[in-house]
């Protein structure tokens, strides 16, 4: 009996050491989930940040796009011609034999979708004729549908609604295998921002504009923000049209802004769910926005404005003295974007010296009101915040931030239950905020980088009870651990936060050394977060991140020089001065789209005459302090062969920014 008794004290001592065992290594194991969670998010936030700092940069450039656009006028050579005129254009583009792809005629039926589908999974392209019959055939359809949709669940149960997608074609043969193809049994709402950034945008636009016709009343688009022409120049479907398409793609991207402002601006799902792009603002009228005439709103770039002059453009010497110079103030409209207007001399024309030839042309009032273009500004471009109240949206530079009760009044006045949103990349797929009144659906993953996020879409019964579904297009990915996983995306996040450092060294240094009179190279940690955040406006947790960013000393503080250590710009210049190269890779996004402004059939090269003035034009905009004689210096040794044109592609790839160390 003692026997026993020993026996059974000796297995409840090994059952209460496994039991501490077990409870030890599940606190470890959550406390390493929770540091790679941690990881996980600020390298989130760190891709976030720069996202919305480059959208502002491009909003704030709105007045001198406005004022490029208005002195090229073949970037305004928008009207693509009478519908006979197209169709004489398509008629005249002929398909080869050698051509295997899909062949297309109208009206489609589903083997043309699926048949587009297969060819697309085998990497082929639809031929340019088929491309503009079918942006044709959408402009008629879209020109028929009102501002604003109005669908119900009572016919088909459940429709499907999908998020941002932005030319990831995988994910969207994802979507399709998991839930469905479109049909009358089956109905989508795809919630714009369709193309940039991915490589497959035109592929994605020629699949959902096939559907929509097959099943005009089953499939059904929202705009986004991102369907937009000037935009389209800074994140490559411009580029990505042009590389695919050639001598017509000038003619397919100058039809897609007639498609693109036709597509309608929200949906209202059985009368209770309101879905937009963005979102809301405190002065979201849905009665106005049903009954404007949607198709003037070509670009949120190209607001409304008074008449403009731009004097004193005439053509600059060398010395700095003798710049050129024009007049214009940026005026503020509802806090939410800067506009070019004239202010001293509002003529009658518009008159402009350049590359020593005068452009003048009628300035015509545009058509499109403040009212209107705020109206659409705020669906497309605005983000919820926790917060009450409604902000101008800083971050991004357009639209606004909404808060609970902004949400809650609009609702309420139109008799509504919930808003369902996108344009915000989330972790997961998916969101759901202001006391459950507001989701947030993104259905692009691994958006900046494999394993960044999940992709999700959700699905809406007749209860307006969502069910979501996440995925993951997985490649490589699926071999690796998590830890893997998230150091690639970790590595990649800081990786784009040091160039953006590099591109600011001049100005971050500047920071620094206020906090530092006597030049040890060291200021504390409070003070280093404090600079960074002044310069680059990135609204993130520097004290965090410091470890990865700087070496630290042994008291604590920081080697703020040390952020640089091992980055340079190589240019492929060697005679270009330091502070040129920086001020050159800070705006290269910038001056790319400029330069496709100018590049009139998107070759890719430019006259040296047309870099040195449009250069100097910008420079005077940003008031950038770079003197005529290092443009001119900079012209002539970028011509490499000297036949007087730059290869402006190949230049700015010769500007970026490497690892010392790398490939060595």
């Amino acid at each position: 009996m003692g026997c026993g008794t020993s026996v059974t004290g000796s297995r409840a001592k090994k059952s209460e050491r496994a039991i501490k065992a077990a409870i030890l290594i599940q606190r470890w194991y959550r406390c390493y989930m929770a540091r790679l969670e941690m990881r996980r998010q600020y390298a989130l936030s760190i891709f976030q940040s720069i996202e919305y700092a480059e959208e502002q940069a491009q909003l704030q450039l709105s007045s001198f796009f406005t004022f490029m656009l208005d002195h090229f006028t073949h970037l305004n050579e928008t009207d693509t011609g009478s519908d006979v005129q197209l169709l004489e254009y398509e008629r005249m583009i002929e398909v080869p034999d050698s051509y295997h792809g899909p062949r297309l005629s109208f009206p489609l039926t589903v083997a043309d979708t699926n048949s587009l589908l297969h060819a697309f999974k085998d990497q082929q392209h639809l031929h340019a004729r088929y491309v503009l019959q079918l942006l044709h055939e959408t402009k008629k359809l879209l020109k028929q549908m009102p501002n604003i949709i109005h669908l119900s669940t009572s016919y088909s149960k459940e429709i499907t609604i999908c998020g941002d997608l932005h030319g990831k074609l995988d994910d969207l043969l994802l979507i399709f295998y998991k839930n469905g193809l479109p049909s009358e049994e089956n109905p989508y709402l795809f919630n714009g921002d369709f193309v940039d950034r991915g490589k497959n945008s035109i592929e994605i636009l020629i699949i959902l504009f096939s559907f929509l016709l097959v099943y005009p009343n089953h499939l059904h688009l929202n705009r986004g923000n991102h369907e937009d022409h000037i935009v389209n120049l800074r994140y490559g479907f411009t580029k990505e049209v042009m590389k695919k398409y050639r001598s017509h793609g000038k003619k397919i991207l100058n039809l897609l802004q007639d498609v693109y402002s036709w597509l309608p601006l929200a949906t209202v799902i059985d009368s209770k769910v309101l879905i937009v792009h963005g979102g809301i603002s405190d002065t979201t009228d849905l009665d106005f926005l049903n009954l404007f005439k949607r198709n003037k709103m070509k670009s949120v770039l190209r607001p409304p404005r008074q008449d403009i002059a731009v004097k004193g453009m005439t053509r600059p010497s060398s010395s700095s003295s003798h710049r050129r110079q024009y007049t214009s103030d940026l005026l503020d409209v509802g806090k939410h974007m800067w506009l070019l207007n004239d202010g001293v001399n509002s003529g009658p024309l518009l008159e402009a010296q350049y590359l020593e030839s005068s452009v003048r042309m009628p300035s015509v009032p545009s058509e499109l009101t403040a009212k209107e273009w705020k109206q659409v500004v705020d669906i497309l471009w605005s983000d919820p915040k926790n917060q009450n109240g409604c902000t101008p949206n800083k971050v991004r530079g357009g639209g606004c931030y909404f808060g609970p009760d902004v949400t809650a009044r609009l609702l309420k006045r139109y008799n509504l239950k919930m808003l369902i949103r996108s344009h915000e990349c989330k972790q997961e797929g998916y969101e759901i905020s202001h006391h459950g009144q507001v989701i947030t659906i993104f259905s692009a993953s691994n958006y900046y980088e494999d394993g960044s996020n999940r992709g999700a879409y959700l699905k809406l019964n007749p209860d307006l009870i969502p069910r979501f579904v996440q995925y993951q297009v997985s490649k490589c990915t699926r071999k690796q651990t998590l830890h893997q996983r998230v150091s690639v995306v970790e590595w990649s996040a800081l990786k784009s936060l040091r160039e953006k450092l590099y591109s600011r060294r001049s100005e971050l240094i500047a920071a620094f050394r206020q906090y530092d009179p006597n030049y040890t190279g060291r200021i504390s940690a409070t003070e280093w977060a404090s600079a960074m955040e002044s310069v680059l406006h990135l609204d993130l947790p520097w004290r965090t991140l410091r470890s990865r960013l700087v070496q630290l000393a042994p008291d604590g503080s920081v080697e703020y020089l040390s952020c640089f250590n091992d980055l340079e710009i190589e240019p492929a210049i060697k005679e270009v001065q330091p502070a040129l190269v920086e001020t050159l890779y800070r705006y290269r996004t910038d001056l790319e789209i400029i330069f496709n402004i100018i590049d009139k059939d998107h070759s890719g090269l430019i006259s040296i005459e047309e870099f040195r003035q449009t250069w100097k034009l910008f420079n005077s905009h940003l008031k950038i302090d770079i003197d005529d004689e290092s443009i001119d210096n900079l012209a002539r040794s970028i011509d490499f062969n000297k036949d007087g044109s730059i290869d402006f592609n190949e230049f700015l790839e010769a500007f970026h920014v490497v690892n010392k160390f790398e490939n060595k």
